[in-house]
């Protein structure tokens, strides 16, 4: 069975691991968010947060994420600095026996959202990502330079009428949503921050940045392999280029690639459903089958693909992601391989009490709380069938001396 955990932010995040664990999970997700991107995770940190958490009877079963300082993105600057800083906060979480270690490489924003409280018909709030709304921020608040060759004909008409139609609070909600930054985002942005970070991947494409990434694990997947350590890559969120930036882990393909350039047994990945569900063509159940054993971690959440480029998060049971087929195939996976995957109900819909409360984007605890519900109830309806139609298969299978009579 999966090993069923939730994300937790630290000891300022409204859900507190006296929450999580009433929840019903075993596990926790979290990071040292509290230090700054590029810098050394010390022992004595990590030790820290280790037994506050186990103080809450749970156990730190995933690191999400170690960042990956965009000067390793870029390959520039202090680079060997990085690198050397990126390797020793490894041996530090591996003395601490933490040894799945989530990261992204995705270039200056991490996943990104155009509205945080889209209205769902029974009144909760969901995640909604707008490739028009992204439009309109980047060709007229924003101004980004060349954005209009990012957009067909169409798109940049609908853009602009739409950007005259928004009052001036309209246009700065927009702003903020997309870049000020969501829950375990490395960044927050203004504007014009937003341009120069923008300008550093001018000379970019996708090539070398793919490129680059296979050098950044090339340095650390030899010492991940001492270590013990899985190092698991999460997909793009939204898995497509933005804003003139290239995306390199959006597809199979893409991921496939990245193994054969990097075999090294550390390097691993974090199943996004919702992330690779967001795209038609990728193949949900078959990459488990596919690459299952890479998978160190799992994200299980659904989204609703919309026309024109849009998606929102949608229950954990509906939507596109097709959760029944997915949860039988990681099912499958670990029956194969005899192993127990970690898995976290990705984002939730703010719900019910929630809606009164402070909360994070995604992170309110009964959306999750509810989709976790759903999502062990699946697998373990999943476990029950398939140990009923093997025990009633054996019962039924002719002996030796029938067959021979």
């Amino acid at each position: 069975m999966m090993i069923e955990t939730m994300r937790w932010f630290g000891p300022s995040d409204p859900v507190t691991l006296r929450d999580i664990r009433q929840a019903g999970a075993t596990g926790i997700v979290t990071a040292l968010h509290e230090i700054a991107n590029g810098e050394i995770w010390h022992t004595d940190a990590i030790a820290a947060r280790k037994a506050e958490i186990a103080g809450a009877g749970l156990d730190w079963s995933v690191v999400e994420s170690l960042p990956v300082h965009e000067g390793i993105k870029t390959r520039s600057g202090d680079w060997d600095a990085l690198i050397d800083h990126y390797r020793q906060s490894l041996r530090n979480l591996a003395a601490c026996d933490i040894r799945t270690i989530t990261y992204n490489f995705m270039p200056v924003l991490d996943w990104t959202r155009t509205d945080l409280g889209w209205a769902m018909p029974d009144g909760a709030l969901a995640l909604r990502f707008e490739l028009e709304a992204a439009a309109v921020y980047d060709l007229h608040i924003l101004r980004r330079e060349g954005a209009e060759r990012s957009y067909d004909a169409a798109m940049l008409d609908r853009a602009a009428r739409r950007f005259h139609a928004m009052d001036d609070d309209q246009r700065r909600h927009l702003e903020r949503t997309v870049i000020a930054g969501l829950p375990g985002s490395e960044e927050a942005f203004t504007s014009d921050q937003f341009r120069q970070a923008l300008a550093e991947y001018d000379a970019i494409d996708a090539d070398t940045l793919r490129a680059n990434h296979v050098a950044f694990l090339e340095a650390v997947c030899p010492l991940a392999d001492e270590l013990g350590i899985q190092l698991v890559v999460h997909p793009d969120d939204p898995p497509f280029p933005l804003f003139g930036l290239p995306r390199v882990v959006s597809t199979e393909d893409d991921v496939a690639t990245l193994f054969r350039r990097v075999p090294n047994r550390s390097n691993g990945l974090c199943f996004c459903a919702g992330s690779f569900g967001a795209r038609a063509d990728n193949d949900l159940p078959g990459m488990i089958d596919r690459l299952g054993s890479r998978i160190g971690f799992l994200h299980l959440r659904s989204v609703q693909r919309e026309p024109g480029g849009a998606f929102h998060e949608a229950p954990h049971l509906e939507g596109d992601a097709g959760m029944v087929s997915l949860v039988a195939a990681i099912h499958d996976l670990q029956t194969r391989e005899g192993r127990s995957i970690p898995m976290r109900p990705d984002h939730g819909h703010q719900m019910l009490d929630d809606l009164s409360k402070r909360t994070l984007p995604g992170y309110s605890l009964i959306g999750r709380m509810r989709g976790l519900a759903e999502l062990r109830g699946l697998e373990r309806g999943i476990a029950h069938a398939t140990a009923t139609h093997a025990t009633a298969a054996r019962a039924t299978a002719p002996t030796r001396a029938t067959v021979a009579a």
